[in-house]
């Protein structure tokens, strides 16, 4: 895949500082293509958020290498355009958030990297008005909600122009209504600005919403693939102690009881779709 805009080869990570090394990641490789949308699915200590932080040199290999851009992140002096090339977005916006005001605090970034003032306002407006927070620009941020704390915190870092984003569980501290709030955002930045978009997360509903899933348990990727492909595995996964979404769980156990019905039908449309054909046969 020559566009890739994060390659990691046989990466491998280890905490050190135990009797044993603990082995986070276990020879990862993998290649994201510039302008897609990727889901990382896993359980807490599937290595799912320690591949994360690889992606922008906040860690750095144990073995193995991560490209960005082609720029090898253990390269020291390449740091400051890995960071510009890839924007980290973490779980909790509050410690992210770190203005009095929202507009100030998603102009915080540009302004380290230097950037003239007339082009920071231009470029706080537009990543404000991208995640959907424009009319608050006035606003304290400690005011706002769970999610649009969350939007403000993604405007920060667009506002910083990378070429991709990694979220890590960038819901995890939210309401049903932020969540669903954030992921739209996601969502739209990936269609209509080509951000490329890394999701990494422990919520099936989520990971099906992105172009391609890529499944971690035992800081090993087991498998990778769309998301109708991938949610197919479900004793595999099962294996692994995740589920599937409900969707795919109850096609799953019709065709357990010999029913014809695809495992592909993902959203609650598709699935009652199936059903609605399966009853009128």
């Amino acid at each position: 895949m020559s566009d890739a805009i994060i390659k990691t080869e046989d990466l491998r990570f280890s905490y050190s500082g135990e009797e044993t090394p603990k082995v986070v990641l276990d020879g990862v490789s993998l290649e994201i293509e510039a302008g897609s949308f990727v889901a990382v699915l896993g359980h807490n200590g599937s290595g799912k958020s320690t591949l994360a932080k690889h992606l922008n040199a906040i860690l750095l290999p144990s073995g193995g290498k991560v490209y960005v851009s082609g720029m090898d992140t253990a390269d020291e002096a390449l740091l400051l355009d890995i960071r510009r090339t890839v924007g980290m977005v973490f779980q909790n916006p509050d410690n992210q958030i770190v203005a009095n005001v929202v507009e100030e605090d998603a102009a915080f970034g540009p302004e380290n990297l230097g950037i003239p003032p007339d082009e920071i306002r231009r470029r706080v407006d537009e990543a404000l008005k991208a995640v959907g927070m424009y009319e608050y620009r006035e606003h304290a941020p400690h005011l706002l909600s769970g999610g649009q704390k969350q939007r403000v915190a993604i405007a920060g870092i667009l506002a910083m122009k990378p070429r991709c984003v990694v979220l890590d569980e960038p819901t995890a501290m939210l309401d049903p209504i932020g969540r669903k709030e954030v992921l739209e955002t996601i969502r739209k930045l990936n269609e209509t600005q080509g951000v490329t978009v890394v999701l990494i997360t422990h919520h099936m509903d989520e990971a099906a919403q992105a172009g391609r899933l890529v499944v971690m348990a035992k800081g090993r990727v087991i498998a990778d693939g769309p998301p109708k492909e991938v949610f197919q595995k479900v004793e595999e996964l099962r294996a692994v102690g995740l589920t599937v979404p409900e969707t795919v769980s109850l096609l799953w156990e019709l065709k357990q009881e010999g029913l014809d019905v695809p495992l592909d039908a993902l959203s609650d449309e598709a699935c009652a779709q199936v059903l609605n054909t399966l009853l009128s046969q």
